[in-house]
């Protein structure tokens, strides 16, 4: 059994447009290892979508192979593909993707509803611990409306967090928040990764925020045409701290 946490190899994807082929995947081959913070790029058309859709179990590949954590994902059932989706990804999205009426506790304990084997005491336990872990246990209680952007984010990442899972899937985290939340958010990003041990995949079209990871994956028309080890990983705590003070960001 390998020990890769993601294991891609020749993968190809093929959409179906009235009489038209569209290939948005082209044989694509790349491997993640336990604890890296791997950053995907790519523009519009560069098949980046369709790789995180794959990446996260909500779609699987017309040819080739895919491993997650040892698990062959191209051979998953619909319902099998949505218990791995479950246990072993933490999504973290744009949009945050948090319910209105729901404190920040229950957004984040919402993952282990569907896990029947969790007690509510133990669901209630690792929520919490999560929300601690991105420095939000004094907001528990506190409504999406309640909190700001950054917070708002940092309840989906605790979210993502809370299944303990062997990836963080993050879609273009960032895309929403103004500079200075950015680096907040990324600073956490490398926390989580340099402290904690954490795998992360983060989609971006931003170089600037690849950056802050320690290896680039870049897509174009389907294919990876690059894949390097970033050797002067930016710090985005650095970054922060040489922040103007009294910039209006």
């Amino acid at each position: 059994m390998s020990n890769k946490i993601v294991s891609i190899h020749d993968l190809k994807r093929e959409f179906k447009m009235g009489v038209e082929i569209v290939r948005a995947l082209k044989g694509v081959s790349f491997d993640v290892e336990p604890g890296e913070f791997v950053t995907i790029m790519g523009s519009s058309g560069s098949g980046k979508t369709t790789m995180l859709n794959i990446l996260g179990c909500l779609d699987k590949p017309s040819d080739g192979t895919y491993l997650l954590d040892g698990v062959d994902v191209g051979k998953l059932s619909r319902n099998e593909l949505a218990v791995l989706r479950n246990h072993k990804i933490g999504f973290v999205f744009q949009a945050y993707n948090l319910l209105a009426r729901t404190s920040a506790l229950e957004n984040v304990e919402l993952p282990l509803l569907y896990n029947s084997s969790i007690s509510s005491r133990t669901r209630h336990e690792r929520a919490v611990k999560a929300l601690e872990a991105v420095k939000l246990g004094d907001r528990l209680d506190h409504l999406p409306n309640q909190l700001s952007g950054g917070q708002q984010q940092r309840v989906a990442i605790a979210r993502a967090l809370v299944n303990e899972p062997v990836m963080i899937l993050a879609d273009e985290a960032t895309g929403n928040l103004d500079t200075r939340t950015s680096y907040e958010i990324m600073a956490l990003f490398q926390e989580l990764n340099q402290q904690q041990g954490k795998t992360i995949v983060f989609v971006t079209h931003e170089p600037d925020i690849a950056a802050f990871s320690s290896r680039t994956i870049t897509l174009k028309d389907g294919k990876v045409v690059k894949d390097t080890k970033n050797t002067q990983v930016r710090s985005a705590k650095e970054m922060l701290a040489a922040l103007p003070v009294a910039a209006d960001y």
